[in-house]
């Protein structure tokens, strides 16, 4: 192909000379919106056109199956209208539908088909249909190249299977969905089964071991792998086996990596081989090679899924030529953001400066000023759901050019989805809930309203039937289809069979006991239902069930999360109470349920709210972003708060949040949330909105942002804010652990933790009945208690 123009010309200076970086290793440190996909199919294509690299010696990873094929278009598209332009001096779209159809065909032959662009695993299935049959474990497994791929599912059934009937151990002490993950996390980090018993001397920790032993040789005699050995396997075959090591460097002679912040320690170890061809020390042979890793340390928030934003900061010793910022030839930074308006931009900027984890940058805007943030207290979560929705029919009805798809709304817990879904519900606005499930949709969900509609209605055999053995109580589906067979021949629910003890015990043979316990237990209940009000009910469901329980001793992220949404349901039944106090029934709680659980499907696609975790919203764009909940404990959530890592990698998730917002950004908090099944309490605005520049914002109450200053004034403040050790309190050493102290909101409590040094300080206080808060003494009054 001749390209007949310079087809760089689009790029601005910092992305053009990312893309024409020939050889060698060079970080791109990519902020949001800057550019980071265009940067990486130019490069991509600049490699063939310019540099004349086969595509076959071309690797570029992504991380989601939807990013590769974004990719694939996009080089598609751009070597398409190079094309169009050589051959017949016209774009792409001037040419006939023919042309257009051969053209893309020539391309896909020539240059696409041989690119090698996917995420880690489809990439390293790949390498493995190749080689797989030259590996053998350290245990003496080995693969054909036929192997299979168990999803999670078919692994957690290996995992149950061994734990229950091969080891014989307490699945409750040993949980299975517990084991598979801690099984996973250990590969992830590059662990064997030996490598993890060595790192983990306690009983729990060699029990696990011996689980993952059998696990793999499980997995073997299945001619199977799971997720994570499709990249655990090809990193150990280099190590074992140097010919094969050294055919897939010299292959793959330039490397592009996408969301570098993301990989994990087996990713990274599988990249630095491909890269040095296994040299130990400092690699230096880049002659006609290349790393190209494009990513952004402040927007690493998947520390859960193992990924180490470390390896993003540590590329500079690995690879480059670790050189300051200003002299490095081995690192370009993309600082212009194209989405985002300049207050936008400027408020997300002062937030992210707090961390010290980061490589600096500041993001400029493309764009115009743009409009002031908004900041609004609400008295409750439910108030906090009708500003949301209040403004989203004001800005539809201001801005006809706007749709109900443009917004978004963004939230740290699953949890809180449930009363922002109420009031859209109420006010008819179409929405989804992307990533997830709206709340009524939830298996927990679901399964703790099929308990309340046996307590309300014995003869809902369905409900009978979801809940019977949930959680698991020894009645198996053998039990249930004879009674529910039995049932049906004389005609009666099924729960007539299951309450009558003496039919219980002849039907349901060795789980007869069981049956009969759990009919008393629905019993018990059902004779509370005219006493009781649904909220006592639901606390007689839950504790009794020890559904909750069970969640919280698996202890992983999703049944924490599951946990959440069981306590938000019981929120739910609270403030329906309140609201309705005429009739809070157990039978007209669930009637206004399926009110919610039954809203037809928008037939609108593509036209609705989006709701979502900022988890989630990563690598999307709204014109309007709503930010909810920026309170102590819910954002950053409980778990970071005696952790300063985990701090930072929520200011980081915040940063992201605030980023998703091309026009319009709302920021909320509430004065008071019932959160998890507790009563309302008051609720501390986040320590972020004390982070936030408040000349960038207009709120609805003068005390809800620390005192306002222009911008002309805001480098003056934030210099004299870093540098002054003078104000009494704002420094390190002008605090100790346990001292006590008061708050003008909160009362008196005690220092817990000292977050940071110098007068860049939090403290971590624990207040009697509140739980633990962390306040920065620079916005927020704190007075020390005579003891």
């Amino acid at each position: 192909m001749t390209v007949t123009t310079d087809f760089l010309n689009q790029l601005n200076p910092s992305q053009r000379r990312a893309v024409e970086h020939f050889c060698g290793p060079l970080l791109v440190v990519a902020g949001a919106g800057s550019g980071k996909t265009r940067a990486l199919t130019y490069r991509i294509a600049n490699l063939i056109l310019n540099n004349r690299v086969d595509p076959e010696n071309i690797l570029a990873v992504t991380f989601t199956n939807k990013a590769a094929r974004e990719m694939k278009e996009r080089v598609e598209r751009l070597f398409a209208e190079q094309e169009a332009l050589a051959r017949h001096g016209k774009p792409l779209q001037a040419l006939s539908e023919y042309e257009q159809i051969q053209l893309r065909s020539y391309v896909y032959k020539t240059f696409i088909k041989h690119l090698w662009i996917g995420t880690f695993h489809a990439l390293c299935s790949r390498i493995l249909r190749f080689d797989i049959e030259k590996y053998q474990s350290e245990a003496g497994h080995r693969w054909t190249k036929t192997f299979s791929i168990f999803d999670e599912s078919d692994a957690q059934s290996l995992v149950k299977s061994i734990v229950v009937s091969k080891m014989n151990l307490d699945d409750r002490a040993f949980n299975p969905r517990s084991v598979r993950f801690a099984i996973s996390n250990a590969k992830n980090q590059g662990y064997d089964a030996a490598e993890y018993e060595q790192a983990n001397q306690t009983f729990k920790g060699r029990t696990i071991a011996e689980v993952y032993r059998y696990y793999q040789a499980g997995l073997a005699e299945n001619n199977a792998l799971d997720f994570d050995d499709l990249i655990r396997l090809p990193v150990q075959l280099f190590r074992q086996n140097s010919q094969v090591l050294n055919y897939w460097h010299r292959r793959f002679r330039h490397i592009l990596v996408d969301e570098y912040q993301d990989t994990n320690r087996t990713q990274y170890d599988l990249l630095r081989l491909l890269t040095t061809n296994g040299q130990a020390g400092r690699f230096d042979d880049w002659e006609n090679r290349s790393v190209f890793v494009v990513g952004d340390a402040d927007q690493s928030i998947y520390s859960f899924r193992a990924a180490d934003f470390t390896i993003l900061m540590g590329f500079q010793n690995d690879f480059g030529d670790g050189l300051p910022d200003d002299d490095t030839r081995t690192l370009v930074k993309l600082e212009e953001n194209y989405r985002s308006t300049s207050n936008i931009l400027d408020v997300a900027n002062y937030l992210i400066e707090n961390n010290t984890e980061r490589i600096d940058k500041i993001l400029r805007a493309t764009r115009g000023e743009g409009e002031t943030i908004a900041c609004y207290r609400a008295d409750d979560e439910v108030a906090e759901a009708e500003y949301v929705v209040g403004q989203i029919r004001s800005l539809e009805f201001d801005h006809p050019e706007l749709s109900w798809g443009d917004c978004a709304i963004l939230y740290r817990a699953n949890a809180q989805s449930r009363a922002l879904e109420e009031v859209l519900t109420r006010y008819s606005i179409p929405y989804r809930v992307v990533g997830g499930l709206r709340f009524y949709d939830r298996r927990e969900i679901k399964d703790v309203l099929a308990y309340l509609r046996l307590v309300a209605n014995p003869a809902d055999s369905v409900s009978l039937k979801r809940v019977i053995n949930t959680p698991r109580r020894g009645i198996g589906k053998t039990t249930i289809d004879n009674l529910e067979k039995a049932a049906q021949e004389l005609g009666v629910p099924l729960w007539e069979i299951i309450s009558d003890e003496t039919s219980a015990k002849t039907l349901a043979g060795r789980s007869g006991k069981a049956v009969v316990g759990f009919a008393k237990m629905v019993q018990s209940w059902q004779d509370k239902v005219d006493s009781a009000t649904a909220s006592e009910i639901v606390q007689d469901v839950l504790a009794d069930t020890s559904y909750l329980e069970t969640l919280q001793a698996r202890g992983t992220e999703d049944d924490l999360e599951r946990g959440q949404n069981i306590q938000e349901l019981y929120n739910a039944v609270l403030q329906f109470e309140e609201e309705n106090s005429e009739d809070a029934s157990l039978l007209a709680f669930l009637a206004n349920a399926s009110l919610n659980s039954d809203l037809e499907d928008s037939k609108n696609e593509g036209n609705e709210v989006s709701l979502m975790t900022l988890h989630a919203s990563k690598g999307l764009e709204f014109p309007v972003v709503f930010l909810v909940g920026l309170e102590q404990g819910l954002f950053p959530s409980n778990r970071s708060l005696d952790d300063a890592a985990a701090i930072e990698e929520e200011r980081r998730l915040c940063y992201v949040g605030l980023t998703r917002a091309q026009d319009r950004l709302f920021i909320s908090h509430a004065r008071l949330r019932r959160l998890y099944g507790s009563d309302r309490t008051p609720a501390m605005p986040s320590i972020f909105l004390g982070e936030l520049p408040p000349d960038y914002i207009q709120t609805n109450i003068a005390t809800a942002l620390p005192e306002r200053w222009t911008k002309t004034q805001r480098q003056a403040k934030l210099s004299q804010t870093r540098q002054s050790s003078d104000r009494p309190g704002t420094h390190a050493d002008d605090w100790t652990v346990g001292e006590p102290v008061s708050h003008p909101a909160f009362g008196e409590g005690k220092v817990t933790h000292i977050f940071g040094a110098g007068n860049k300080i939090c403290l971590a206080i624990h207040f009697p009945g509140l739980g633990k808060k962390i306040i920065d003494p620079k916005v927020s009054t704190l007075e020390r208690v005579s003891s």
